[in-house]
């Protein structure tokens, strides 16, 4: 679907999504007035009768069952109206998206790290970053495995085309993907990741004596049933009834302390889990043809799928949170043992189900991550999904930047198709040769975690990135500018030295840190090294000298530059990509302009 289109797409959606909301809106406070009109009209009916029959709980059962009714229709009603505004929510942000102004997204600045192999370097994280554009996530154990996939791209041929295809299907499948973000944006995020699950979900010895307490929750109601069936033959007195009700008040009350702090452990999770159930039902009951989300369907589809034991725990919950509350606590605890019997059955979930919970929710972060995958995909049609080769290459098409409008962007293509081999790129200043790098590291990424890339087309060999652009000093380590780039050398020789076969290589202007003349020596040492250990990539230069590597290094070493086109008192740039040593620089030029320097 071109992009004109999805914009289309996501304007009718805003418009239908605002227009429920309202109509819901009005349904609430309709329910809200109905709900206290029950109310008053149980308590004054139950205050009347009180003073001339026994059977005033007549008219404040009836009433207290009307009132629950009308309480879960407004919760019914507040649900659906939360769906429509966050479908609102996502459409509008979306079109935002589309107009590149990524802001509403989560860049997850947290993971900013300058240590990181390519992530501080190619502004994978933070404002204005990747992670803005990939990033849809709904759930924030799925935003934490989608970071975990950013820092950790794939390099098995396999696995990257198992994910290409999963994504692939997911950005046909739109209904499903809008309906786990809403439903995901729903959950409450109570629950961060699987280990957490794992502890939250953990058994629970609430009961010593829980045989006893199983046996109590079918006599109590017994006996009250079996008092009314008396009362009703006038076998007993009404003035009994008091003390049964005591009685049993007092035996709900015993185990106060133990239910509570069960009831605290899932305090108002209900809806929550609630939620999380219709994801696990949503995945469970969608048809899917790529083999990586069969498996991940086949992780929730045991003896008894995720979604239906998760539903059974957010119904005990809900009606364990319904025991604290008036008039459940007074009258509905001490008939039924409510509190006792839903405490019981929340132990016994426990036990089944306990050690399940962890693949469940490792699952259901790993989808929230494919989901943002997918409409990332969806979101690019003019994105291409690469292909992967089998031997050393990264060569590709009209490369983008997909931080740079479609429209403004321009693409260059890229050649490494052997090793060692090293693009040396000149130029002058702002004439692109940064942003070129900083394309291919982007691609590299996004096509080593299975996504389209921003190109008509790319072949690459997965291995690992190791950037070198963006160097900064450490006042925290005590270390210079210059002292961590060098670390960052080493860092790339020792993996040279350690074998890794698929390093790609990305530097810019390498030893900025320290004089022109040893600046010069060390980087045509360093470059030699790099060529010497069978290195490969990219490295941007304003010394033109290392052009010079190439005839020392024919194979191994090609040079290409960016262009400034200086004429008269005017400065253009073409930003394409060409073959050859660059001719114009700009430095006095634009002091010149400027007025810095006369």
């Amino acid at each position: 679907m071109p992009t004109s289109n999805r914009i289309i797409l996501h304007e009718n959606l805003a418009r239908l999504s605002r227009n429920q909301a309202e109509k819901i809106r009005k349904e609430l406070l309709a329910n809200s007035f109905f709900r206290l009109l029950v109310f008053i009209i149980g308590a004054v009916s139950a205050y009347f009768w009180a003073v001339k029959s026994v059977w005033f709980l007549a008219p404040l059962l009836a009433a207290t069952a009307v009132f629950l009714m009308l309480l879960r229709r407004h919760a019914r009603l507040s649900q659906a109206r939360e769906r429509a505004e966050t479908t609102l929510k996502i459409a509008e942000d979306e079109l935002k998206a589309f107009r590149y102004d990524f802001s509403p997204f989560d860049g997850m600045n947290e993971r900013i790290n300058p240590a990181h192999d390519f992530s501080f370097d190619l502004d994978v994280f933070g404002n204005g970053s990747i992670s803005q554009i990939v990033n849809r996530t709904s759930l924030i154990m799925g935003r934490k495995c989608l970071a975990d996939m950013l820092e950790n791209p794939l390099t098995d041929k396999e696995n990257i085309v198992a994910r290409q295809r999963a994504v692939a299907e997911l950005a046909q499948q739109e209904d499903f993907c809008l309906e786990f973000r809403v439903t995901g944006s729903l959950s409450g995020n109570a629950i961060s990741d699987a280990d957490e699950a794992r502890r939250k979900f953990a058994k629970k010895a609430t009961f010593k004596n829980k045989s006893v307490w199983k046996v109590l929750t079918v006599v109590v109601p017994a006996a009250y049933a079996l008092y009314f069936g008396l009362l009703a033959l006038g076998a007993v007195s009404s003035s009994k009834l008091l003390l049964v009700y005591l009685t049993t008040l007092g035996v709900s009350s015993i185990p106060f302390k133990k239910v509570k702090s069960l009831w605290m452990a899932f305090d108002k999770k209900s809806k929550t889990l609630s939620a999380y159930s219709r994801l696990f039902a949503l995945m469970e009951n969608t048809k899917f043809e790529s083999r990586l989300l069969q498996e991940l369907q086949r992780n929730m589809l045991g003896e008894k799928p995720a979604s239906r034991e998760i539903r059974k725990l957010a119904g005990y919950i809900r009606n364990l949170d319904s025991a604290f509350a008036f008039p459940v606590l007074l009258i509905v605890n001490p008939l039924f043992l409510w509190n006792v019997v839903y405490a019981l059955k929340i132990e016994n979930w426990l036990d089944k189900n306990s050690a399940k919970t962890h693949s469940w929710f490792s699952t259901l972060a790993e989808f929230d991550a494919l989901v943002s995958l997918g409409t990332f995909a969806a979101n690019h049609p003019h994105f291409s999904f690469p292909e992967i080769s089998d031997a050393f290459c990264f060569s590709g098409e009209a490369l983008g930047h997909p931080l740079i409008p479609h429209e403004k962007s321009v693409k260059n293509n890229v050649r490494i198709s052997r090793k060692p081999y090293f693009m040396v790129v000149t130029g002058a200043n702002m004439a692109g040769k940064s942003t070129y790098l900083r394309t291919v590291g982007v691609n590299h990424l996004l096509a080593s975690i299975g996504a389209p890339v921003c190109a008509e087309s790319l072949t690459f060999y997965p291995g690992r990135l190791l950037t070198n652009l963006r160097t900064s000093d450490s006042l925290v380590n005590n270390e210079s500018y210059f002292f961590a780039e060098l670390k960052r050398l080493k860092m790339i020789i020792e993996s040279l030295q350690s074998g890794n076969n698929g390093l790609f290589i990305i530097l810019d202007e390498i030893l900025k840190g320290t004089n022109s003349e040893d600046k010069q020596k060390g980087s045509l040492s360093l470059m030699k090294r790099l060529v010497q250990l069978g290195g490969s990539g990219i490295i941007a230069t304003h010394d033109l000298a290392l052009g010079n590597l190439e005839n020392e290094f024919p194979e191994a070493v090609k040079n290409f530059h960016f262009e400034a086109d200086i004429s008269g008192s005017t400065l253009a740039f073409t930003y394409k990509l060409e073959e050859g040593i660059a001719q114009n620089m700009n430095a006095s030029f634009l002091m010149k302009s400027m007025g810095i320097v006369e």
